[in-house]
């Protein structure tokens, strides 16, 4: 087999020992006789989520008062999870730089007000435009970039 290299967004290149190691586990997890698929994610024979978040814990030094939550969705979904948790006043800042910042302030507007305080759509998002001197709402919640 030959092995092509991904460089998409989103999906990576992985060692094939990756793939072995899923390959044996959806069989057999740990010597449980169960896929790890089939067990649930609240039995003792589910420890992974402890270990990727302890993993994340320790590769990104995130500090214990920090809660990890791990969701499901692509980025499509966290464009809309910004402002459902941020937005308190109804107002938001956005500096768009292009095709996705656009996409995110789209789905922003339904939650609220916002405030395009920088863009450089009018030149086909060539450049990420100065952020030096940026009019910020005095009431936003938030400024995205």
């Amino acid at each position: 087999m030959r092995n092509v290299y991904n460089f998409s967004v989103g999906p990576a290149v992985l060692p094939e020992l990756v793939f072995q190691e899923a390959a044996d586990e959806m069989l057999d997890y740990k010597g449980s006789g169960m896929s790890v698929m089939e067990i649930s994610h609240r039995s003792s024979l589910f420890p992974i989520i402890d270990k990727t978040e302890q993993d994340l814990r320790t590769l990104m030094n995130i500090p214990d008062d920090y809660v990890v939550l791990f969701l499901q969705g692509g980025t499509s979904l966290r464009f809309s999870m910004v402002p459902m948790n941020f937005i308190r006043n109804g107002k938001a800042d956005y500096i768009l730089t292009g095709y996705w910042a656009k996409k995110a302030y789209e789905e922003a507007k339904r939650y609220g007000q916002l405030n395009i305080a920088a863009s450089s759509e009018g030149d086909y998002f060539s450049y990420i435009p100065d952020c030096s001197d940026l009019e910020i709402s005095q009431d936003s919640d938030y400024v995205y970039m």
